[in-house]
């Protein structure tokens, strides 16, 4: 079975992005960022929600295309709806049962990309296998919480942490589902 791993850049007290989508404070080149683009190559498909692929387009991304060029990208969403789209995005339904056929095919791991909500809800579903976290020393104080400001309550094992020069570190927990 293919594991869901949501690897999201977080501050230290736990947001992903502050107010308003902000991310100038993350670090944004360097070693640890040049290992998250590296790891990204081991991912074949990408899910995300709505909110998430539409923070794209903020960066240049046109509706439709891939953010991810080497993913298949499923994007849950109950409401979005694109004109035309390449044949690598494809919208889904939110859907506990879709989840669990994408997690049943073959191929690589499964790249939970961003969003603290759908993160939050597929982690209160026991959905989420690992968390790479790419921590950055800042603290942002408000924003978008890691888990969408779900109450989440889980056992984590960690599996390696690597500190890198600028203070980032990526540590990788395998979760624990009771």
């Amino acid at each position: 079975m293919r594991r869901i791993i949501y690897y999201v850049a977080t501050s230290l007290d736990g947001y992903i992005a502050g107010k308003n989508g902000d991310i100038s404070m993350f670090i944004m080149e360097g070693d640890g960022v040049e290992q998250y683009h590296c790891d990204l190559q081991d991912f074949d498909t990408v899910i995300m929600g709505r909110k998430t692929y539409e923070f794209g387009y903020d960066y240049g991304l046109k509706p439709g295309q891939p953010a991810y060029p080497n993913m298949t990208h499923h994007i849950f969403s109950n409401t979005m709806k694109l004109v035309s789209s390449s044949q690598d995005v494809k919208i889904e339904k939110i859907d506990l049962n879709r989840i669990n056929d994408l997690k049943n095919q073959d191929g690589g791991d499964i790249y939970l990309c961003g969003g603290g909500v759908f993160a939050g809800w597929l982690m209160k579903n026991q959905m989420i296998d690992e968390l790479k976290l790419k921590i950055n020393p800042i603290l942002i104080g408000e924003g978008t919480p890691l888990f969408g400001g779900q109450s989440i309550r889980s056992k984590l094992s960690m599996t390696s942490n690597r500190l890198y020069d600028d203070g980032m570190q990526i540590v990788d927990y395998r979760v624990i589902n009771n």
